[in-house]
């Protein structure tokens, strides 16, 4: 169990989040569980109090608890926990130096959705479109599909933003990194159908290519509802969301060309790392491009 210096301090750190931060009662209680598993190991150690707290002891802290398997992202955001409150009491002096300052928690591995399969998308994509909904809905699905959008992407398109004679859209990503992408045949088609059923629906003077029942903007939530419904009614095994679209353009796009660079452009990713991470190659395709370029891939003939 913890001192009551420890729980003291603790206790006016997260009413200092509650009044001043107004962070939700979720995250609050997160702050607490975490600082709570913090100062009982700081007890089990004999550290009865954080002025005694070092960095040894922060790392020997995470490693304990990584070894009982407890993930890379909640050791994280024990961390980032911890930081946070050593910072609230250099601001009441109780102390001069933040020891977890610079301390790395180790890293979560990526998990990326498994991408639906070529069969699959055109499975997906063959949904009955003829109410104003369901053609709204299967613009957003050839969209997303023919041009990789993140999900924010696409709910802030607006009407004329879509070149359909060109087959291509402009957007705006992360960090407002701009970028131009193609627009697929099957997409354009999609939206040229969207296009005569909008106005039965948009308010008027609303800008938004894609807008909800209400006549408003289609909000990101909206979307993601939509998707799931027609994975279900499509029969796809497994949940249908946007950022899994998003994964099956970059995953097909690249084991068909094995051009990793133009397939970071069309992302948006800044970081080829990031691209290398979100998409894969299928075994068959690494080991033919192994076959036909490294100059010990040939077997040399026998003399």
């Amino acid at each position: 169990m913890m001192n009551s210096d420890q729980r003291q301090w603790i206790e006016r750190y997260l009413s200092h989040l509650k009044t001043e931060r107004r962070l939700s009662p979720h995250t609050l209680s997160s702050y607490r569980r975490d600082l709570r598993s913090v100062a009982d190991f700081c007890e089990t150690e004999g550290v009865l109090g954080w002025q005694l707290l070092d960095s040894k002891h922060v790392r020997a802290y995470l490693a304990g608890r990584h070894r009982i398997g407890i993930g890379g992202r909640s050791l994280a955001r024990a961390l980032s926990a911890l930081r946070s409150f050593l910072r609230f009491l250099i601001r009441e002096e109780q102390l001069k130096t933040n020891v977890a300052q610079g301390i790395l928690a180790p890293k979560a591995p990526r998990k990326l959705p498994e991408p639906l399969d070529v069969d699959e998308m055109a499975h997906l994509l063959a949904l009955p479109a003829k109410q104003p909904l369901a053609v709204r809905d299967w613009a957003m699905l050839e969209l997303m599909y023919s041009s990789g959008l993140r999900l924010a992407e696409l709910v802030s398109l607006n009407m004329g933003d879509i070149d359909l004679p060109r087959g291509q859209v402009p957007v705006t990503g992360k960090g407002n990194k701009a970028r131009i992408v193609p627009v697929g045949r099957y997409a354009r088609e999609a939206l040229a159908a969207w296009h005569s059923h909008r106005t039965s629906l948009a308010k008027q003077n609303e800008p938004a290519l894609f807008v909800s029942q209400r006549g408003g903007r289609l909000s990101p939530r909206g979307v993601q509802k939509r998707f799931r419904l027609w994975g279900i009614k499509q029969g796809i095994a497994s949940r249908v969301h946007p950022h899994k679209l998003r994964h099956a353009f970059a995953s097909h796009l690249l084991e068909s060309s094995g051009d990793l660079r133009a397939v970071q452009e069309l992302l948006g990713h800044a970081d080829i790392s990031t691209t290398q991470i979100y998409t894969h190659l299928n075994f068959q395709h690494l080991a033919e491009a192994y076959d036909k370029a490294h100059p010990r891939a040939h077997k040399t003939p026998a003399k």
